[in-house]
């Protein structure tokens, strides 16, 4: 399977969104901090592209069939805010169990 870098960030994106609208108007508020995205990108001539080029995210099983110097590591470090400038919130409610809840009986020791 392979994805446009573009909608890999875009995705990202749009589940912190979901993330902050779920929780709005509850009682504890997160600061998003910084998010790390790290990727093998092989990269195509795309004459659609301004630059020429457009880098597609590809897995493992795909990037063991690609010659090694086509496909790239590449690290974003992206820090989300509000179209405002403020900080991203996702927020909980004050109070609610943390975590997945009572899990005896479905996890193994």
């Amino acid at each position: 399977m392979e994805i446009e870098l573009t909608k890999a960030v875009a995705a990202v994106r749009n589940e912190l969104l979901e993330a902050a609208a779920q929780g709005a108007g509850e009682d504890l508020t997160f600061k998003v901090g910084p998010v790390e995205l790290e990727f093998t990108v092989e990269l195509r001539a795309d004459a659609k592209a301004k630059a020429g080029f457009k880098a597609w995210v590809v897995n493992a099983d795909v990037e063991a069939g690609v010659a090694r110097g086509r496909t790239h590591r590449v690290k974003l470090t992206l820090t989300p805010q509000q179209a405002g400038g403020g900080d991203l919130l996702v927020r909980g409610r004050a109070g609610q169990q943390s975590g997945p809840g009572d899990v005896s009986g479905r996890i193994e020791p």
